[in-house]
């Protein structure tokens, strides 16, 4: 069996917890320069990405994990 190793130097795209672990879902990623970029491992893996600013994506997943959204 071969181990899969990630490169440092690519970034780590990551999903929710809640995910079913398929591979399709909304996935994020921590960007070094304050940005939260986001994509659709489902339809557009390497399509289109929307960045959000750290303050944004903090606020918009507090509100979805407190129910106000």
């Amino acid at each position: 069996m071969f181990a899969v190793q990630h490169d440092p130097a690519e970034p780590m795209w990551r999903s929710s917890s809640h995910s079913s672990g398929n591979g399709q879902c909304v996935e994020v990623m921590e960007d070094p320069r304050g940005t939260v970029p986001v994509r659709d491992s489902k339809t557009a893996p390497t399509g289109p990405r929307l960045s959000f600013g750290d303050r944004a994506w903090t606020t918009f997943v507090t509100a979805v994990g407190t129910g106000r959204l």
